[in-house]
């Protein structure tokens, strides 16, 4: 299949690239590096199959023969990055999924929204199923992205629904693994870094707010499950087991003999939710899909992969 990726130089995207060109797809990425690197994708420079457009989606995308599959993978996904293109983030999720439709309407191509758990805000059921309609600040410090992805969504149900457009719904939880923004303050790779730099570990609050990690090979290939199945309406992907954040930073620690670090504290920034965890019985029932890479695992192969960066910086 010819396949279209927004986003493409993204931390996900460029996985999910890799997933596909190893499948045989032709795949054309879409980014105007915002916040994607560059280094993501340099390893396909020379793949016959795969094709970069610098472009932002925000604008009509005029892309000659076919297309398959378009996953819209693009925006700002940190706190740091949303918060510091916050009118892009709105942008990229209501105009761009807007003309990303377009353009899959006029190609009768499949389109995938990736949409997020941070539509369920700071939730007041735990875990969090995909009948959950969240509870999200409309004005915070999040909204941005929260209520841009929630508008993502209504648009991709909207083209469906009347236009008739063949679309899938993901909600992406806490992923981590190689080639995440050192610097984009997410909680798995912030530790990391510090760690391996000897650095204070920044704990926001008490520590006792939950999160769930999912190892990025585990996510892409649910991402690709999704797009392949037959269901429209939004599938939460993520690993369910749920740890607190001081216990992500003690693993992290332990993990790292000989580190210097300490454990410190700082008071919680705004919105920021308490429990993060997915329910997905919707994604094992559906697609056969649940993780298998443990965060032991997937947590030392993090951290090779960032003292190597460290190393050759």
């Amino acid at each position: 299949m010819r396949i279209l990726i927004s986003g493409g130089a993204g931390f996900l995207a460029s996985h999910l690239t890799d997933l596909l060109l190893e499948q045989g797809h032709q795949v054309i990425g879409v980014d105007n590096f915002i916040t994607g690197q560059r280094e993501n994708i340099a390893h396909l420079d020379d793949v016959d199959n795969y094709r970069f457009i610098e472009a932002d989606v925000i604008e009509p995308l005029s892309i000659s023969g076919s297309i398959d599959r378009i996953y819209h993978m693009a925006s700002p996904a940190s706190p740091i990055g949303y918060v510091k293109h916050q009118v892009a983030t709105l942008k990229v999720n209501s105009q761009g999924t807007w003309n990303l439709l377009e353009l899959a309407e006029k190609k009768k191509a499949r389109f995938l929204m990736a949409s997020t758990s941070e539509c369920y805000g700071d939730p007041a059921v735990n875990p969090q199923s995909e009948s959950y309609w969240g509870n999200v600040n409309p004005i915070g410090m999040r909204s941005m992205y929260d209520e841009a992805k929630r508008f993502s969504e209504a648009c991709t149900m909207a083209y469906h629904r009347e236009r008739g457009v063949d679309t899938r719904l993901i909600r992406i939880f806490n992923t981590y693994g190689p080639r995440m923004d050192p610097y984009d303050g997410r909680v798995v790779i912030s530790f990391i870094c510090q760690a391996l730099n000897d650095e204070d570990i920044t704990v926001f609050g008490d520590g006792r707010q939950t999160r769930s990690l999912c190892y990025v090979s585990d996510l892409v290939r649910g991402i690709n499950l999704v797009m392949e199945s037959d269901f429209v309406e939004p599938i939460n992907l993520g690993n369910p087991s749920e740890l607190t954040i001081l216990d992500i930073a003690r693993e992290v620690l332990a993990l790292i003999p000989g580190s210097k670090s300490k454990i410190v504290h700082q008071p919680m920034p705004p919105d920021d939710p308490k429990v993060r965890c997915p329910d997905i019985s919707r994604a094992r029932k559906i697609l056969g899909w649940e993780p298998v890479v443990t965060r032991s695992e997937g947590l030392a192969k993090m951290i090779e992969y960032y003292r190597d960066q460290l190393v050759r910086r």
